[in-house]
């Protein structure tokens, strides 16, 4: 058996290629298969079966493009398949040489989820591993809540989670989300495998009886990503519309599109974006992990989007990961040239950014409006008395973050940086003067004498939610 994990790291994604016999199976494909395709062709492998184990929520499937591009059979779970004729159900079996996929009923993530054993004939009659996809995840247990009433979906997972643990010690884990993905929580481990007799022992969620299980699943949920029934829809079709990659726009044109309406967005470093940028663009940092899940928080799906990039390969980079959420209005991308904007007449403008150190002697004078930019959890492990919350899911609405008073500069912060440059370029965008948080993020105060306020706290100006 010929195995590999792929992991997806802007989402936090993980499919797999499994070949035998010289056939091939993917697992639960991510929207870009050039790396499928480059795979099969080495290995000199034929991809037949295209699989997955639930409906995604959170990137667009590859399925469609992937069967497309090879002619493969595509199987797609649902709760009522009605003889659909890419539908997979519990018991079918999915065979390529020696190796059979046998799939099973996992609901509690989404009702229609299957895992799938993978058996070895030419080694062992017993599973090897279990392809467990949104259920049992490295460290933690996927959410319950994308497609079930919280509670309903966390009792379904408990008692899914029994037949997952009830495999031998040594079989091995493969889930299709890692750490960095929406669909775990805390726990979530930024290790890609485990086995059932280590999660057994260790994941705790996994010895809680019923009534604590769904206290501690529906107490500590992430916020809902906006765009959920949205991506639900798209993977369920059977058709899939062409899509063409965005190409090369001069700068008279991305200054019409402009013009227009349409959003620029920037995908290079946020110090690069400070430098210089095209009036009312968005810094969306595709070297950041996340970038994707950020545009499609933000952006509504009919958003006709110009890309501005450091490079071709960046361009692409930004235009994959726009796609993967379901943001296919993409008019095209221009690398960025100083030169040729100036000979276009186009406006350029510059932004600016503060160090922890000056962050907190701002804090400390009362002369700052702090925004701080991440979510929920992160905001209740600690934040700064009087700040502001404003997770990246209600900016889409940005006239709801209040005036920051005479005298006052608003400062944008998250963990690390990448979220602040977003949303203060949202901001500016709106014409709102924001700074970004540069070389830190809300956490590091602490080191600079700046208290963190445990707990839900309270927003002194109460903020209207999109």
């Amino acid at each position: 058996m010929f195995f590999r994990q792929i992991l997806y790291g802007d989402l936090g994604c993980a499919s797999y290629f499994i070949a035998c016999g010289g056939q091939a199976v993917v697992v639960d494909p991510r929207w870009d298969i050039d790396v499928y395709l480059e795979l099969a062709r080495k290995q000199r492998f034929k991809i037949t079966h295209v699989v997955e184990t639930h409906n995604h929520a959170d990137h667009v499937s590859g399925r469609l493009r992937l069967v497309a591009a090879t002619g493969a059979r595509a199987h797609r779970p649902d709760v009522e398949p009605d003889g659909r004729r890419d539908a997979i159900v519990a018991g079918d079996v999915i065979t390529i040489g020696k190796v059979e996929l046998r799939a099973f009923a996992t609901p509690g993530h989404r009702p229609e989820h299957l895992s799938y054993e993978v058996i070895d004939h030419k080694r062992s009659g017993s599973p090897w591993m279990v392809l467990t996809g949104d259920t049992l995840l490295v460290g933690d247990i996927a959410r319950p809540d994308l497609a079930y009433e919280a509670t309903d979906g966390a009792e379904a997972l408990h008692r899914t989670l029994a037949r997952l643990t009830s495999f031998e010690d040594h079989v091995e884990i493969w889930p299709a989300h890692v750490g960095g993905s929406l669909c775990g929580g805390a726990g979530l481990s930024g290790k890609t495998s485990s086995t059932v007799g280590f999660e057994r022992r260790v994941n705790a969620l996994l010895s809680m009886d019923m009534p604590q299980f769904v206290r501690e699943l529906t107490t500590t949920l992430p916020t809902r990503p906006p765009n959920v029934d949205r991506i639900v829809e798209l993977n369920r079709t059977l058709n899939l519309e062409a899509c063409p990659d965005p190409g090369p726009l001069r700068a008279a044109v991305i200054g019409e599109l402009l013009y227009d309406g349409a959003t620029v967005l920037d995908a290079r470093a946020p110090e690069h974006f400070d430098e210089g940028h095209l009036t009312g663009a968005i810094n969306l940092p595709i070297d950041y992990a996340g970038a994707g899940t950020r545009a499609g928080w933000a952006f509504e799906p009919d958003r006709r989007i110009a890309i501005v990039a450091r490079d071709r390969d960046q361009a692409r980079a930004i235009t994959s990961a726009l796609q993967a959420v379901g943001l296919f209005e993409l008019e095209g991308y221009m690398v960025a040239d100083y030169d040729q904007w100036a000979s276009a007449g186009l406006p350029v403008s510059q932004s600016a950014s503060w160090d922890l150190d000056r962050l907190a002697d701002g804090l400390r004078a009362g002369t700052v409006q702090l925004i701080d930019v991440r979510e929920p959890a992160e905001w209740v492990s600690g934040h700064v008395r009087g700040s502001h919350h404003v997770p990246l899911h209600r900016l889409r609405d940005v006239t709801s973050v209040p005036p920051p008073g005479e005298g006052r500069t608003t400062v944008v912060a998250c963990a690390a940086g990448a979220r602040a440059a977003f949303a203060a370029s949202l901001l500016r965008r709106a014409a709102r003067d924001a700074v970004r948080l540069a070389g830190g993020g809300v956490p590091d105060l602490s080191a600079r004498g700046i208290e963190l306020e445990l707990g839900a706290g309270a927003d002194p100006e109460p903020l209207a939610t999109s």
